[in-house]
């Protein structure tokens, strides 16, 4: 894990191991915050501030921290809505272009999920919605058919094909929206706080869904505060605090920093507080040797 300098009080920096640190040099990087600062014009502090992080290819990461503390931008700058005001971000290693073509192409690379559906739904009609984007990128109308065709039988939205979009379900519209997306075919799919508003059993179908798109070859940041769906999802963590990159690591690393992301307003997964009050009472009450213990706990993680 690297605990980064930024605002967790007076935490000290940490490095990872020279294995681990060897292991993520090897993996291209798909994209890399450098130095990235951002300021709304009416705002009174930088949401993002001297923002450096590096997203490997085929990696599965959780975005988490506290409201406000800039998660949301950092996705708008990822994916091209808003420009850097200092430092610069690179896709695949080349510095992102700005001109109409450039943003253009990156979109295509790059997909987006807003949190409420609504900001992203645009057309009249379920299989509209879904051409919207193709017919932008110039596609032919056979290529177009064929693609809405095949994202609506993996999405389980063939049937809705002709539905208005208004008559949907919040469910079925952050279905939509996520595959408004994955009909574009991106190599990186950005999810802002996909959880949100979502049934348990929705929970459990989205995170299935995005091993699927995992599984496809496309690589995944998901901003949430739903620690429980990272936990045993992800395998790689940012932590951010007021606008800066604090925190990193994998998932076992850093939600054993209980009490710094407490400090952040974080604190760790359910079953992980539920998993230490256990270790707690089988060592105070349960005479067992430390092997048959770690084993008990290894059955019981999720």
């Amino acid at each position: 894990m690297c605990i980064v300098s930024g605002s967790i009080g007076s935490l000290d920096p940490m490095s990872p191991g020279p294995h681990h640190e060897a292991a993520l040099a090897a993996v291209p990087k798909l994209i890399e915050f450098e130095q990235v600062a951002y300021t709304y014009p009416s705002g009174l502090q930088s949401s993002i501030k001297s923002l450096s992080l590096r997203m490997p290819k085929g990696s599965r990461c959780g975005l988490i921290g506290d409201n406000g503390c800039g998660k949301t931008t950092l996705f708008l700058l990822a994916h091209g809505l808003l420009r850097p005001q200092s430092g610069r971000i690179l896709w695949q290693g080349k510095p992102f272009s700005y001109c109409r073509e450039g943003l253009s192409h990156l979109r295509q690379r790059i997909g987006l999920v807003f949190q409420n559906p609504e900001h992203q739904l645009v057309a009249t009609t379920v299989a509209e919605d879904l051409s919207y984007g193709l017919v932008n990128m110039g596609l032919g109308d056979d290529e177009i058919r064929s693609r809405i065709q095949t994202i609506a039988n993996s999405f389980n939205l063939g049937n809705l094909l002709d539905r208005q979009v208004h008559s949907l379900s919040l469910g079925q519209k952050k279905i939509l929206s996520l595959a408004d997306v994955m009909v574009l075919e991106p190599e990186l799919l950005l999810m802002d706080e996909p959880t949100a508003y979502l049934s348990p059993g929705h929970c459990i179908d989205l995170r299935q869904r995005l091993n699927r798109i995992h599984a496809a070859g496309t690589s995944i940041i998901v901003a949430t505060h739903d620690l429980e769906f990272l936990n045993g999802w992800a395998d790689w963590l940012f932590v951010m605090d007021r606008g800066q990159l604090v925190m990193e690591g994998q998932p076992a690393d850093v939600f054993s920093q209980q009490q710094q992301l407490e400090e952040l307003n974080l604190g760790i997964p359910p079953t992980l507080e539920l998993l230490a009050d256990w270790r707690q009472l089988a060592k105070s009450h349960l005479n067992l040797p430390p092997a048959q213990l770690e084993m008990l706990e290894r059955q019981l993680r999720p």
